[in-house]
This record gives C-alpha cells, sequence and structure tokens, in this order.
C-alpha cells in the first residue's frame, strides 16, 4: 500500500474500538495545486478524485462507497444514519453502526470528530464561522446524549486543521457575533479564534478538557500541508477527515 502523509489523533489512537483520519494535499493524482484533493466539487476530474478517495479510505480499511458524506451547507443541522451514502443539507453526521466512516470535507473550515467511548458511537463535524454561531457542535453532542444515553464526560473530541487565529482574518461584521475574547485585534484587523470558539462549545456541553484535542496546524499558513481556500480560492481542493467504528 502506498504510505500516504496523513495526520492522526493522538486521543483517537489510544482506542481499538475507532479509526481515523485525516488527508493532507499529498498523495493524489490530480495536476498542482490539486494534488490529494477529495471533493467533486472544485472543478477537479471525477477520474481524478475517484482515485484519491480510493487511496486515502483504504487506509482506514474501507472502500468511499461504504462512506457516509454530508452535502454541507454551513448549518447546525446534524444527521443519524444508518447506511452509507450522501445526506443532504447537514454539516455533522452521526452514527452508532460500525463499518460506515462518517467524512467532511475541509479546506479551512474547522473538522471535528467525536468519539463516545463507553457507547460506542462517533460523530463528523463540518464548523466553519456560520456554523459555529449557529453551535452546530454543541448540537452534535445534544444529539448523541439524547440518542444514545452518551455521557459528554466519557465523549473523546479532536479538533483537526483549520483555519486558525494566526491568519484568519474577519470583517466586523463577524466579529460582532462572537464573544470578545474570541478575536484578536492586530495592526486594525480582526482575526477570529475558531478553535477556541469550538472548544468553549465542547466544554460548556460537558465534556473534559483532558478528552479534546486540538490540532495546532494552520491550514492557512502552511501551503506544503493542507488546501487553503482562503489562501488558494478558486484553485484550492479539498482535505477530507474521516472517523469510523471499527
Amino acid at each position: 500500500m502506498q504510505t500516504l502523509p496523513l495526520i492522526s489523533s493522538h486521543l483517537l489512537d489510544q482506542y481499538p474500538a475507532v479509526r481515523f483520519a485525516f488527508s493532507t494535499r499529498s498523495g493524489g493524482i490530480s495536476p498542482e495545486p490539486l494534488g490529494m484533493n477529495l471533493s467533486f466539487r472544485v472543478g477537479d476530474e471525477s477520474r481524478n478524485v475517484v482515485e484519491n478517495r480510493r487511496r486515502f479510505f483504504s487506509h482506514l480499511g474501507f472502500a468511499p462507497e461504504e462512506a457516509a458524506f454530508p452535502v454541507q451547507c454551513h448549518s447546525n443541522r446534524a444527521v443519524v444514519v444508518s447506511r452509507p451514502g450522501s445526506y443532504e443539507a447537514c454539516d455533522a453526521l452521526l452514527t452508532n453502526t460500525p463499518h460506515i466512516p462518517l467524512a467532511v470535507s475541509v479546506a479551512d473550515c474547522l473538522p471535528l470528530f467525536l468519539f463516545d467511548q463507553r457507547n460506542h458511537a462517533v460523530a463528523a463535524i463540518h464548523a466553519g464561522w456560520r456554523g459555529t454561531v449557529a453551535s452546530i457542535t454543541a448540537e452534535a453532542v445534544r444529539i448523541m446524549v439524547g440518542e444514545w444515553g452518551s455521557g459528554p464526560s466519557d465523549l473523546i473530541a479532536y479538533l483537526g486543521p483549520g483555519a486558525d487565529v494566526c491568519c484568519y482574518e474577519i470583517g466586523p461584521d463577524v466579529a460582532d457575533l462572537f464573544e470578545p475574547d474570541l478575536v484578536e485585534h492586530r495592526e486594525g484587523k480582526q482575526f477570529l479564534n475558531l478553535k477556541k470558539a469550538n472548544v468553549r462549545q465542547l466544554k460548556l456541553s460537558g465534556l473534559k478538557e483532558g478528552n479534546i484535542e486540538v490540532c495546532q496546524s494552520c491550514t492557512i499558513c502552511q501551503p506544503d500541508l493542507f488546501h487553503s481556500f482562503r489562501r488558494e480560492k478558486e484553485r484550492s481542493g479539498r482535505m477530507m477527515g474521516v472517523i469510523v467504528l471499527a
């Protein structure tokens, strides 16, 4: 099997019941700058995306056809699934069914993953600033509690690579939607700490600080490793994060 440069989670890797992987921009067959692009919606040739997805999912021991994909729309809609396929107009998928990889696609928005270590359920969340304002992360936790009796203190969370406060510039209209300590002011500009905002939602939902892992990578200022829509606009590919009950 070809080795792909993937991002893993120290916390999630400790649990044999769950598998997780997050792609980078490297290891694919798409022409640059797309590289390891995993989205059909950015103008890439379909055959390239099919092969890129095959390579990525094979590292988890699955085929892309076995996965569930949200058609992301920057909402707070979270859907419980029990079979593979495409799910319209949502930004989080949840399941307690084994062998259904849950995927989210990103290129600056925050990918966030939850694992209930007691009841064996998982969630994959796409959290941009709009979804964060609408509390998509808290909504996913709420559904896990309601559907499977998940105890928030049993949940493990991983926040993957995304636009970080070092680079994530926003306008005053967006800044006004967030608590002041989530926005940094530098040289007359405003920068959003999207990761801190979602960690706050997790803690307020009852998760333990020690059960939350935050990737420190910023997609905007690491062009060799990540796609970034903020940096590359329409020339940007998409990474993908996947979590699955083994």
